[in-house]
């Protein structure tokens, strides 16, 4: 929302995004980003590249950035580089950067399936004009102009038109078994919540319809089924987040519950199997290709994750707690935040991580990965999930972090916020509360699954309700402005285990199945509060380490130092009875957030003596 503002490491982030990606990557329409649409460069690009979708990314991130930050120099570029792509806008609504004989709206050559599962000549056309609707409509939103809505509008149109006159299969539009086309579904959506007409809601119904009936994909057949997101297609974790936000905002249409419970079944997979310690979905080890989710229960301190996929799981759990109102979907929006996200991007703002390690090396990519788009766009999702209110007037506090917002509400008019607090380091947190006017409502506090013992007041006395770890706790109460709640989140060092098993199958002479274990290396990580953590090259060099731990209460070898000044987060000492103090440092951080510095999640453990 417009008037949220962050502080804090996530402020932070938000600051050198708008200096330096946002301002910089595209300008107007000589940025080679927006170049590609020009008409002489489109008659020849017969190439199968997704270069387009920086466009419709960067009109979602640069408006909210503008309509937050009030940056007009930004917004006169929002309005230069959205008016000249409208002017490109064909007579049948193609806004598209290829060739005519390679756009979506007619039949590719047939070809064998790839392992990526593209059927075709390999093309991201309905991708990037996914991209360019959100993209459109989203400038829209935050200032109006009905050229920009109709632009996307007639998008749609010649969607609806390919799917059903002209007979094209959506799943032939895009590898992974269509899944890079099916995402049509959310900009979709978003076209019928943004104009309310019923064919855009017809013209997400039918993109499902033939993802499902697709024997590869099978979306909505399997998900319901019960299958892992590792047999979903490719497996491919964001373009199948992306097809499944498409599909959490039919079922907020539709109130179909068949949708709703797709959604979350293939949520808890990839929630249970599938995120590394820091919130991202990760995969990329004994796979088919990278960037795809790993067999379930598979696990390596050597995989990654692609900071595009964290852009789709933050957009998923948005939706899902949209719908639900449950707090495990703000949890893994703020876990993912605070560590992988804030992990991925350099402070510059201008720098990201393609893929990040949780066992590795800082690597920045180059100018025109997608994930460079991707993330900057995540973090511009963020200062809008802070806050919420409900249709009873209730407040919800999602997440935590110093800041401000001013909460449009139904009885007492506008309802500031402002979060006074160190968090994520520290678990103490001051909310002042001032509503325009003196109004009764339900001050709703999310409680994290970590926050055992977790204390709450309302103006130094305490209250008497029970604070449940991972749910909301309800504060009804006249709300008068210079009320101020204070929230103390216990914070403790954790350690998590994870294993690493291989086992291999062979027939013995008579036939008989033979499984041997032939790999079991156990894994330990460390989180602390909100924040996952890691350590440097051990001793400065090594990019391994096996550790044995010691057999006493883990107070007396496991302890957080004095925060010093100016320091962002408290270090963390492991100290074993053979070496030297391992030092554990927030994980986003850790080592240096400068390409090529190395930060170590897991440890891998001693066998028992």
């Amino acid at each position: 929302m417009t008037g949220t503002k962050l502080g804090g490491p996530l402020g932070q982030a938000l600051d050198a995004n708008l200096r330096g990606r946002l301002h910089h990557f595209i300008v107007d329409e000589r940025s080679p980003a927006i170049a590609i649409f020009d008409p002489a460069h489109v008659a020849t690009n017969e190439e199968g590249d997704w270069y387009g979708e920086h466009a419709g990314k960067w009109l979602v991130a640069a408006a909210r950035a503008a309509a937050r930050s009030g940056d007009e120099v930004l917004l006169a570029n929002i309005r230069r580089v959205a008016d000249y792509l409208v002017a490109q806008q064909q007579a049948d609504g193609y806004l598209g950067n290829y060739a005519p004989a390679r756009r979506f709206m007619h039949p590719q050559p047939p070809r064998p399936v790839t392992w990526d599962g593209a059927p075709a000549l390999r093309t991201w056309d309905i991708w990037t004009h996914s991209y360019l609707v959100l993209g459109l409509l989203e400038v829209h939103r935050h200032f109006p102009e009905p050229r920009y809505l109709r632009a996307a509008q007639r998008i749609g149109d010649l969607c609806w038109e390919v799917l059903t006159e002209g007979g094209i299969d959506i799943t032939t539009l895009g590898n992974h078994h269509g899944m890079s086309a099916t995402v049509l579904m959310d900009p979709a959506m978003e076209l019928y919540f943004a104009t309310g007409e019923a064919r855009y809601l017809r013209l997400a119904r039918r993109v499902l319809e033939q993802a499902d009936a697709h024997p590869q994909l099978a979306l909505l057949t399997r998900a319901l089924d019960g299958a892992d997101a590792a047999e979903i297609a490719t497996g491919k974790a964001y373009q199948l987040a992306w097809n499944l936000v498409g599909l959490a905002k039919l079922s907020r249409a539709t109130g179909e519950a068949a949708h709703r419970q797709a959604v979350e079944n293939l949520w808890r997979s990839i929630r249970d199997h599938h995120l590394t310690l820091g919130g991202g979905p990760w995969g990329g080890v004994a796979h088919r290709s990278r960037e795809v989710f790993n067999a379930p229960g598979s696990f390596s301190p050597n995989a990654y994750v692609e900071t595009c996929s964290l852009l789709a799981w933050i957009q998923l759990n948005r939706e899902l707690l949209a719908v639900t109102g449950d707090a495990r979907y703000a949890e893994e929006i703020e876990r993912t935040a605070y560590n992988d996200l804030l992990g991925a991007q350099a402070p510059n703002g201008e720098d990201w991580c393609y893929y990040s390690f949780p066992n590795g090396r800082r690597v920045h990519t180059t100018y025109w990965r997608c994930c460079k788009s991707s993330g900057a766009m995540a973090l511009e999702e963020l200062p809008a999930l802070f806050y919420g209110v409900g249709d009873g007037g209730d407040v919800r506090v999602n997440l935590y972090g110093a800041g401000e917002a001013a909460l449009p509400h139904p009885r007492a008019g506008r309802v500031s916020l402002r979060q006074v607090t160190e968090y994520p380091f520290d678990g103490r947190i001051r909310i002042e509360v001032t509503p325009e006017r003196s109004t009764a409502f339900a001050l709703c506090l999310r409680i994290p699954s970590w926050a055992q013992g977790a204390r709450i007041s309302v103006n130094g006395e305490a209250l008497d309700l029970d604070a449940v770890p991972g749910s909301y706790l309800r504060v009804p109460r006249q709300w008068r402005a210079g009320d101020q709640v204070a929230l103390d989140f216990p914070l403790r060092p954790v350690l998590h285990r994870r294993a690493l098993r291989n086992v291999q199958e062979s027939r013995a002479p008579d036939g008989s199945l033979v499984r041997q274990q032939v790999l079991d290396l156990h894994y330990i990580g460390l989180t602390y509060g909100p924040l996952a953590y890691a350590t440097e090259l051990i001793d400065g060099f090594k990019t391994e380490e096996t550790v044995r731990l010691p057999d006493r209460a883990q107070e007396e070898w496991l302890q957080v130092l004095p925060v010093t000044d100016g320091e962002e987060g408290a270090g963390i000492s492991m100290t074993l009875d053979y070496r030297p103090p391992l030092l554990f440092w927030p994980y986003y951080r850790a080592g240096g957030r400068q390409d090529g510095a190395w930060r170590l999640t897991w440890l891998s453990l001693a066998p028992p003596a």
